[in-house]
């Protein structure tokens, strides 16, 4: 099952529990089980994104980001 339709069922149980006749203490406990797994089900699928965002398509991860460099990159001796 994938993480969208779980997303689906949650969001579905969430939505009727109130109208199923639980018990009070029991319909707490369902919603706030319910609530974690969605945190933790929406947390991988934002993280997923974001690396496949990441992916350059050779495995490889990467963004775009500026390091400057410490070393002479032409010789003065030439320029002179």
């Amino acid at each position: 099952m994938s993480k969208e339709t779980l997303v689906f069922i949650f969001g579905i149980l969430l939505t009727i529990i109130p109208f199923l006749g639980i018990p009070l203490l029991w319909r707490q406990y369902i919603i706030f089980s319910i609530g974690v797994l969605l945190v933790f089900v929406g947390y991988s699928l934002r993280r997923y994104v974001y690396l496949s965002h990441l992916d350059r398509g050779n495995g490889e991860r990467g963004n775009d980001s500026f390091v400057e460099t410490t070393e002479q990159l032409f010789d003065n001796s030439t320029l002179e």
